[in-house]
């Protein structure tokens, strides 16, 4: 089995697979540059992986009975060729498997679809801003026809977006719930920029975002085919 690079794994989480216990493995590697990202480490493939996949499904095999899942992270997971290989190995240890991804391979991510449980779609904001956001052009492209993927592949997702009000106003917020409202995306999860771990020294020093309180209720109201939910 061809392994991963990998860059941590966080031994128990209740929030990174609905309603299940899971572990999650972070993934070295992206190309994009989004300035909130809170992963910096990761977005290098060095020759200092913390652990590689042999230890990590050998630690997993003790974990069965106690943990439900594991959820692949980033970095993102689909630019490595290990990854396919290693969801067989934690799917046959008899883990479901979650797979956080911001869509921008999508046929990598179709190739490893049918060995995922659910997905977690990074969207980053509407069309016309997404190269802004990333500093890559044609990587909204990229991550809208990833939503279509999973769409047709009746894998259970989520899209979330992260927001910091001085990178996406609430105008293309509401474009972009237009935007996943006209794909049937189903469920959109906002979360909340967090300082922690962003290498931005501006956005970090302004603190964490601050919903306002009627944010959903506008939202909802110009994509009312969407679920619409907040993550601080």
């Amino acid at each position: 089995m061809e392994g991963l690079t990998i860059g941590g794994v966080t031994p128990l989480s209740t929030l990174d697979f609905p309603d299940a216990l899971a572990a999650v493995v972070y993934c070295q590697g992206c190309p994009w540059g989004c300035p909130y990202c809170h992963n910096e480490p990761l977005r290098e493939i060095t020759d200092r992986a913390e652990r590689d996949s042999a230890s990590v499904l050998s630690w997993l095999e003790g974990r069965r009975g106690m943990l439900d899942a594991v959820v692949f992270s980033g970095g993102e997971p689909t630019l490595q060729d290990g990854l396919a290989p290693m969801l067989t190995a934690v799917r046959g240890l008899g883990f479901k498997v979650g797979l956080h991804t911001t869509g921008m391979y999508p046929d990598a991510l179709a190739d490893v679809l049918p060995l995922c449980d659910w997905v977690g779609l990074d969207i980053k904001a509407p069309r016309a801003a997404y190269a802004r956001i990333t500093g890559v052009s044609g990587s909204g492209g990229a991550a809208f026809a990833s939503l279509a993927l999973l769409l047709k592949s009746g894998v259970p997702f989520e899209t979330r977006t992260t927001w910091h009000p001085g990178l996406l106003d609430e105008a293309e917020l509401a474009v972009l719930a237009g935007e996943l409202a006209g794909a049937d995306a189903g469920r959109w999860v906002i979360q909340a920029f967090r300082p922690d771990g962003c290498a931005d020294a501006e956005l970090a020093a302004g603190g964490p975002a601050v919903f306002p309180p009627d944010l959903v209720t506008r939202l909802q109201a110009a994509a009312p085919r969407l679920t619409i939910a907040t993550r601080m």
